[in-house]
């Protein structure tokens, strides 16, 4: 077992991964040019990893929570049919702004809809259920997102959650977004309605299915 993830071998990773399509490619490089939080977009080896859940589980709902600038909830459609909607969350209209002229570009874009607002707000209002649930969104409210979501999740339907490894900074958690990944991780792992598993695929990614 590897010890320790080198950046030669999450190169070595992508480069044995399907390959985005153009527009994931063009989004993930207007990141990189116009915004300075270019480490929240998540990665080609993740972004097909979600594309290939849609896919191989046969969703057809999708939720997100936490849009920027569009890249994960573009590979979620991806991996959707035609009749497949994914609903993505955020509050930031400069960064969706972005995602929405990229989407605009790419046959898999008529399967997004974006809401803008506080997420709890528009989780409320959403009827379920949901095939694939993706938080990705303020740590300070993980919980709160995993307890607005799972209800609306539908049986054998999975969540998955990002960054809850958060840089390794859960083993000693200092800050407050480091005490609130950490608390979230302990809370979802005593939920009886899932079954999950915590995997070391980028920055960490819980992926539960409901029972």
């Amino acid at each position: 077992m590897l010890e320790k993830i080198t950046q030669e071998i999450l190169h070595y990773c992508e480069d044995h991964t399907s390959p985005d399509s153009p527009q994931c490619q063009a989004i993930a490089k207007e990141t990189r040019a116009k915004t300075t939080t270019a480490r929240m977009l998540a990665g080609p080896v993740q972004g097909m990893f979600l594309t290939l859940l849609a896919h191989s589980t046969g969703a057809r709902r999708v939720l997100e929570i936490g849009t920027f600038t569009g890249y994960s909830a573009l590979k979620l459609a991806e991996g959707l049919p035609p009749e497949g909607e994914v609903i993505t969350c955020d509050i930031d209209p400069k960064t969706t702004a972005i995602a929405e002229r990229f989407w605009a570009e790419s046959p898999h874009g008529g399967k997004i809809t974006l809401e803008i607002g506080p997420a709890l707000d528009t989780i409320r209002r959403l009827p379920g259920p949901f095939d694939i649930v993706f938080i990705d969104a303020d740590k300070t409210n993980y919980i709160n997102y995993w307890e607005s979501c799972v209800p609306k999740v539908r049986k054998g339907g999975l969540i998955l959650v990002d960054n809850v490894l958060w840089s390794g900074r859960v083993l000693d958690p200092k800050e407050k977004d480091d005490v609130a990944v950490a608390e979230f991780n302990t809370h979802a792992a005593r939920d009886a309605r899932v079954d999950l598993v915590m995997l070391t695929l980028r920055d960490g990614v819980t992926m539960a299915c409901k029972r």
